[in-house]
């Protein structure tokens, strides 16, 4: 765990005091994620390689600049609530259905001063939110996440998704439904894993 937590803060130049936020995140997660099932029992050994470096990857992908940023499904914050962190010029909004889950997200939200807010509602009863990046991470189908990235996003949005190995499947079965331009990244902290970015998406 110590040398993905020295790897994220060397990639992502961290300063100090982010890296104490960050702990103090982790801290936080490793104390509620038993009692709510932030994550999965078999990754929370390895946080900081699991969700920790593969959520600030996605910081990179984003415009430079203030943003405003919709995290969808957010669960135990990832990767929103690292971004935010990590890039404290975002205001981000984090979309969570659990109510205890959102406790949690404001409980880490008040503890690292974070620029984020929570709204706990399912991602379809929440009015529009005109966001210029939109993420989401292990929610759903790439088409219905685009569906709810033209929901919440602005029209010049951009759409960060990690996927697993199957992406190149998951982007040939979405531009069924979807036009759009996706780049795809390779995951820093998956071997099969990327990112795929997307832009100037529509529904066919």
């Amino acid at each position: 765990m110590t040398g993905a937590r020295n790897r994220l803060a060397e990639t992502f130049d961290v300063s100090r005091e982010t890296l104490a936020r960050l702990d103090a995140y982790e801290a936080q997660l490793q104390k509620w994620s038993p009692k709510i099932n932030l994550v999965s029992k078999t990754t929370l050994g390895d946080a900081w390689e699991r969700h920790f470096l593969d959520s600030a990857q996605l910081s990179r992908l984003a415009p430079e600049g203030p943003l405003e940023w919709v995290d969808l499904g957010s669960g135990g914050g990832f990767p929103g609530l690292v971004v935010s962190i990590l890039r404290p010029e975002v205001r981000m909004t984090l979309i969570e259905s659990d109510r205890r889950k959102s406790v949690f997200l404001n409980t880490v939200i008040r503890e690292v001063g974070a620029n984020a807010r929570v709204i706990t509602a399912r991602i379809e009863d929440v009015e529009p939110q005109g966001a210029d990046v939109v993420s989401a991470r292990a929610l759903a189908a790439l088409e219905t996440l685009l569906d709810h990235a033209l929901r919440h996003g602005s029209p010049e949005c951009v759409a960060l998704f990690p996927r697993g190995a199957q992406s190149a499947s998951d982007v040939s079965k979405a531009l069924e439904t979807h036009r759009f331009h996706c780049e795809t990244h390779p995951s820093l902290s998956s071997e099969d894993g990327s990112i795929l970015r997307i832009m100037e998406f529509a529904r066919v």
